[in-house]
């Protein structure tokens, strides 16, 4: 018997749940679709698996009550300059919408924030003028900036 993950993110849609699954699974690199159930009487989508980078995704048709909010977001964490410049382009792409400190939602309402893997450890380094100095560049960006985030921290 294969083994289940013990937390699964369930997103609720509004009829578009494929199309969402096949959008993410096509931006992220390490990310598969799984399997799709449908609703036994018209036969529509009811449910999408889908993985990515290892996390597993349940995406459920379940009607207009509910909307994405930014109550709710992932991380996206870049190592690079180039990962951030390609999840955010992709997850802004046909009408996403961009946000403040690297925030942004994306074409079906999910937020998501793109940031470098080093935030963390830079906005609680011990020297706190270090970290308020990359806290304060961090609050004028919409897309994170690298570079200018290192500089930040080293002067």
């Amino acid at each position: 018997m294969a083994s289940v993950q013990k937390l699964t993110s369930c997103l609720w849609f509004d009829g578009n749940a494929e199309a969402a699954a096949n959008f993410y699974v096509s931006v992220f690199k390490n990310a598969k679709l799984g399997r799709i159930s449908h609703y036994p009487n018209d036969g529509q989508v009811l449910v999408v698996e889908f993985d990515i980078e290892g996390q597993k995704f349940l995406g459920l048709n379940g009607g207009p009550q509910f909307k994405h909010s930014e109550a709710v977001s992932f991380i996206v964490n870049c190592d690079t300059q180039a990962e951030i410049d390609y999840y955010w382009e992709k997850l802004t792409a046909d009408g996403g919408e961009p946000g403040p400190c690297g925030w942004l939602k994306d074409k079906f309402g999910l937020s998501w924030q793109v940031a470098p893997s080093k935030v963390a450890d830079w906005i609680t380094d011990a020297d706190k003028s270090k970290s308020a100095r990359v806290f304060a560049e961090y609050n004028k960006m919409g897309k994170i900036d690298i570079a200018t985030l290192e500089k930040a921290f080293a002067a």
